[in-house]
């Protein structure tokens, strides 16, 4: 049997089936990225709920594993060369995974580097850039009475999905036909924006007409409908 003992995480989150790959997590768009890619590849996993209400990610238990106190972490029991591996950061986490199976990730250098690419646009742009305009939209920053803040991340949300809406002009998915680790990261977050988030009328979701057909399509997959799910709040 694996022994995952040498992760002090497993002391507080015990894995029943220590052969399995390990996911740390809770149903955010960060979150969900790991859960929909192991439904997707079909990888065998046990899910533990980090719960931040109960201040789970400052733990010293999960800080173990990821020391950035963000979720998702995973451990591979059957990492590289068979031995255990831990990882954090949604970005590394997919790319970890697409290269583990084969799959989600193409296999010409030239258009691995581009779903790549696309995949930093998301981490670098869209992720931050929705989750400050819920900020001030919908949480503590809503109250506050100068809404510049807002406005420029409002912004800056329609300048991303601009530019989202014209790369998937004339393409079903961010790589065109290929369905990839690039749509994984970035439709969880679209979706968040204009449903959980409430921005649907404040960014004008309807003047990216490719957007909205591509999210559509990415949760109607059976994967994406269970992952989104995982692990269960």
């Amino acid at each position: 049997m694996t022994d995952l003992s040498a992760f002090p995480i497993t002391r507080k989150w015990p894995a029943r089936h220590a052969d399995r790959i390990q996911l740390y997590s809770r149903p955010t768009p960060n979150g969900v990225k790991a859960s929909i890619m192991l439904e997707e590849t079909g990888l065998p996993y046990e899910p533990h709920l980090i719960d931040f209400s109960a201040n789970d990610q400052i733990t010293p238990e999960f800080l173990s594993l990821n020391p950035n106190n963000k979720i998702p972490a995973i451990i591979d029991p059957d990492g590289p060369g068979g031995r255990p591996l831990g990882l954090f950061e949604s970005g590394a986490i997919l790319i970890y995974l697409a290269d583990k199976t084969g799959r989600l990730l193409p296999r010409d250098p030239a258009r691995r580097y581009e779903t790549i690419q696309w995949l930093m646009f998301q981490m670098g742009g869209v992720g931050p850039m929705f989750g400050q305009l819920g900020f001030f939209h919908k949480f503590a920053g809503k109250d506050y009475e100068d809404k510049r803040p807002r406005d420029r991340y409002v912004a800056e949300s329609k300048r991303l999905l601009g530019v989202l809406n014209q790369r998937l002009a004339g393409r079903q998915w961010v790589m065109g036909d290929d369905y990839t680790i690039a749509d994984i990261a970035t439709f969880p977050w679209v979706r968040n924006l204009i449903g959980f988030y409430e921005a649907s009328d404040l960014v004008g979701i309807g003047d990216f007409p490719h957007v909205t057909r591509a999210l559509d399509a990415f949760v109607a997959r059976k994967a994406v409908e269970k992952g989104l799910l995982i692990p269960a709040a």
